[in-house]
């Protein structure tokens, strides 16, 4: 039986998967690497460390799985979006590669805008704005303040191309990965040549371009001697992070969305037609589906804010966890378990779950976290479930703007922190007022390119199929209608809040 490995090069580990076409998973591993941040705000990683960590991780997964890693017959990449690595002629990596979370490029990104033509020019042409995140002002950046690098520079490739290049010798990318770098033509499915010319970025400095179930290239002689894979073995285009874990999740129909709550919150909705983004408050990309598209938002503190509640109200739980060595993941379902004590809408007290700042629905780094409403009637059980409903709130803007732009939602697959509690899931369907559901896996990206290497292989002509074989609904919750009444009363004042408080942000901000 075909043997699928699926590789993701996240921000703090790679994790390598290795399952059959059905979805099951035989074996996981995963190898951790550092951050570096020589300033503040800056955020590099070794791209050798990622490679490395790719091969120890492929030998960890096979023996767990007590099979060969000659024996794997496809092998998708995902990976950390929107990071630069400049790679010389010889295919080595000139320099530490910028992260996704790098915030050194403020400057670059309104130089990009004003070379499009503009805010809704630049948004016209890759249907997305400048953010300090993406690859684009990285590109600048080292233009302008390492030219001996650039100078050097053969290919600019993202994270999980690296790794390719590395596995086959080909320098490829593919469309749902390539359209963070905000040099993606996104309609088209190609690089934008005209924004290309207006940056002055040579158009060979930019691999080539493949949907994400296609091959793009075979495991070469050398790859296979360090990794004990079989040389000529298919490696698929891949995708990004978010979209692989959309795949790995089953959003690749319409209707269909996802809320994963990690440290930030992210609604992820698959399009047969791509989301416009006049407002440039969504992503809006190619999907990891041929010929399909992505929307989706994130907000900065989601499960954030509950760990900061943890961390800033619980401390004597904390520390006798501490002191018997228990991990203090433990604290989340008491804690959950006594906001269930609090009624819905905690009696008129509301959260704003700003507390670093926002990005969807409001780019605002100066937005600030807040409790409004509290009397002497609140305890903390209110206080912990206005956090909950807070974080639900911000993911709730997410679906409403999508809502707007005329994505169907008809249901919501959890995943993430905000999966793992019945009573968390129960509030997100009664505040979304759709279905909120579970499934049978929650291996996200790693999963879902596995499945576009099963693909990619042969085993399933499309990527729907491969997810219709792979993935089932565990559990469906449906709305309460009396909940429900009572989060659409509260949702205008919670945004209400958020506008009048918007200036007073600044002015604390400033006074630090």
């Amino acid at each position: 039986m075909s043997l699928l490995c699926g590789i993701d090069i996240g921000t703090s580990a790679t994790k390598v998967l290795l399952c059959r076409p059905n979805g099951k998973v035989l074996a996981t591993a995963s190898t951790e690497y550092p951050v570096y941040t020589p300033k503040p705000g800056w955020s590099e990683q070794e791209p050798e460390d990622w490679w490395k960590a790719t091969v120890q991780g492929i030998a960890a997964a096979c023996k767990k799985a007590k099979v060969k890693a000659s024996a794997i017959t496809g092998i998708g990449l995902s990976g950390q979006m929107h990071g630069s690595v400049f790679v010389d002629k010889s295919g080595k990596s000139l320099r530490r590669a910028l992260l996704w979370n790098d915030q050194r490029t403020g400057a670059e990104c309104a130089e990009i805008e004003q070379r499009a033509g503009g805010r809704d020019q630049l948004i016209s042409m890759v249907s997305n704005v400048a953010l300090t995140g993406f690859t684009a002002p990285k590109i600048l950046w080292v233009r302008k303040n390492d030219p001996k690098t650039y100078g050097k520079t053969h290919r600019i490739l993202l994270p999980k191309d690296y790794i390719r290049l590395k596995l086959t010798g080909e320098y490829a990318s593919e469309v749902s990965d390539a359209a963070g770098t905000l040099l993606l033509d996104i309609g088209n499915r190609t690089w934008h040549l005209g924004l290309l010319e207006r940056l002055e970025i040579d158009k060979d400095l930019m691999p080539p371009v493949y949907e994400s179930p296609e091959v793009s290239g075979k495991v070469s002689a050398a790859a296979a001697k360090l990794t004990g894979l079989t040389p000529g073995t298919p490696v698929v285009g891949g995708a990004g992070d978010q979209p692989a874990g959309a795949v790995g999740n089953g959003i690749v129909t319409s209707g269909i969305v996802s809320a994963t709550m990690g440290t930030s919150g992210v609604v992820f909705a698959h399009s047969d037609n791509p989301v416009p983004n006049a407002d440039g408050n969504l992503q809006s990309f190619c999907h990891a589906v041929p010929g399909k598209w992505c929307v989706f938002g994130c907000m900065l503190s989601a499960g954030g804010s509950l760990q900061w509640l943890r961390n800033t109200l619980f401390d004597k739980e904390i520390e006798k966890l501490r002191r018997t060595k228990k991990d203090l993941g433990q604290l989340y379902p008491a804690m959950i378990e006594e906001a269930a004590q609090a009624p819905a809408g905690c009696e008129g007290l509301i959260f704003l779950p700003y507390l670093t700042g926002e990005r969807c629905p409001y780019p605002d780094p100066q937005a600030r976290g807040a409790w409004i409403g509290l009397t002497v009637r609140h305890k903390r059980s209110h206080m912990i479930r206005a956090v909950l409903e807070g974080i639900t709130f911000g993911m709730r803007d997410q679906i409403e703007i999508m809502r707007s732009r005329g994505v169907a939602i008809t249901q919501v697959r959890a995943s993430g922190g905000g999966a793992a509690s019945r009573f968390w899931r129960q509030m997100q369907a009664d505040m979304y007022k759709a279905n909120v559901v579970t499934i049978n896996t929650r291996e996200g990206g790693a999963l879902g390119v596995a499945l576009l290497a099963a693909v990619g292989t042969g085993e399933y002509a499309t990527v729907p199929e491969a997810c219709k074989a792979a993935i089932r609904v565990t559990e469906t919750l449906k709305p309460k209608q009396a909940s429900a009444r009572v989060y659409d009363d509260l949702y205008p004042t919670y945004q209400a809040l958020y506008r009048s408080l918007r200036d007073h942000f600044v002015s604390l901000g400033s006074a630090c």
